[in-house]
């Protein structure tokens, strides 16, 4: 095993990243409102503005389940629920067989969240941290050919996926703290968030004085490095919400992070990057520093569908209040689809429509439920 001395002789690494791109989905991303009109006001006025067809509710009920049974893409909304059990074989799963043309609403909502960053930072995202590090073999698929050059989700996914691969052996040390490529991806590298340090940072730091916090967070880098294989540099990811921690710490956490900065920027071998920064430097000195290569990339034989939280969907999907969400929502996307095809929406109603569809879609709304 390094010692500490020979681990100073490398240059280590360390992301420290918070999720700007999406906050409000599991499986999706926030929508684009700067372009939809405000819904109308009135809920008498906007029921009449639609109004209902020969037969009744029955009718409905019927020429929408018959809209779900021919969705060419009912196929995929199903997978993405089975998906569900990949990470907990058990959980109960909604009566709705999936939600109907979801490729084409995680599509939307991921165009729309790059235009948007584009739009208010005037750059084309470099990555993706979907809410809560969700992610899942058909969310990658849709990710592919994006123009991103990575995605994060939690270590309890990695160590799922490695488990199902038959690798479940291997210390943590030598396989967290490097980049991952999927085959149905191979375009994009995918990272996984060490979650004993980025909690730490979320919830535990705020408890302790601030230089006695920071000092234990470079020790355990320390550490890392010192555990890492000779010939590479570990990349330690410590991901968190950004917005959230802070007003629990003393003075919003000025002790703690001015004594970690200091650490940081005097310290001989770690070195803050973010994953831009990253893959640049792969890219342009095939990833060496000082003789010693950057972790190299492995490929992930499957990826086990979860997220940071407890490894699974459990937030979103599997207790009978999150289920009958789900119901519901599957529902009001029917109702959409069918009144959308019949023509009698125009264009404003439809983008008004469209927008409330969106929101309806966010994942915090499951987060509570239950």
């Amino acid at each position: 095993m390094a010692s500490i001395r020979d681990a100073c002789r490398q240059t280590f690494i360390v992301t420290i990243a918070a999720g700007l791109l999406t906050s409000c989905s599991g499986l999706q991303l926030p929508w684009d409102d700067s372009k939809a009109p405000a819904p109308p006001t009135n809920v008498e006025q906007r029921t009449a503005e639609i109004p209902p067809p020969a037969g009744g509710l029955a009718a409905v009920r019927l020429r929408v389940a018959e809209t779900a049974l021919k969705s060419h893409d009912n196929e995929t909304a199903e997978r993405l629920y089975r998906e569900a059990h990949e990470a907990e074989p058990n959980a109960r799963l909604p009566e709705a067989p999936g939600y109907p043309g979801g490729r084409a609403r995680v599509t939307a909502q991921l165009h729309s969240a790059l235009a948007s960053h584009a739009r208010r930072f005037g750059a084309a995202p470099h990555g993706l941290w979907p809410a809560e590090g969700s992610i899942a073999g058909a969310l990658v698929r849709v990710l592919g050919g994006n123009a991103l050059g990575w995605v994060a989700s939690g270590e309890q996914v990695l160590a799922n996926s490695l488990r199902a691969a038959g690798h479940g052996d291997e210390p943590r040390s030598r396989y967290l703290y490097r980049p991952y490529r999927l085959g149905a991806a191979p375009d994009l590298l995918v990272f996984f968030r060490d979650d004993k340090l980025s909690d730490r940072i979320g919830f535990e730091y705020q408890k302790w004085y601030g230089s006695d916090a920071a000092a234990n967070f470079v020790g355990e880098l320390e550490r890392i490095a010192a555990d890492a294989p000779p010939d590479e540099r570990p990349l330690v990811s410590v991901i968190l919400d950004g917005e959230n921690a802070w007003e629990h710490y003393p003075y919003n956490g000025y002790y703690f992070l001015s004594a970690l900065y200091h650490a940081l920027e005097s310290h001989p071998f770690i070195r803050p990057t973010t994953y831009a920064e990253f893959l640049q430097v792969r890219s342009n000195d095939a990833g060496t520093s000082a003789g010693v290569a950057a972790a190299a990339t492995r490929t992930l034989a499957r990826l086990v569908a979860g997220s940071w939280v407890y490894g699974n969907f459990a937030t979103w999907i599997g207790s009978q209040d999150k289920n009958r969400a789900w119901d519901l929502l599957c529902a009001a996307k029917q109702s959409f689809d069918l009144v959308s095809a019949s023509g009698r929406l125009d264009a404003g109603s439809r983008a008004a429509a469209e927008r409330q569809l969106a929101d309806c879609e966010g994942s915090d709304w499951f987060w509570w439920f239950g």
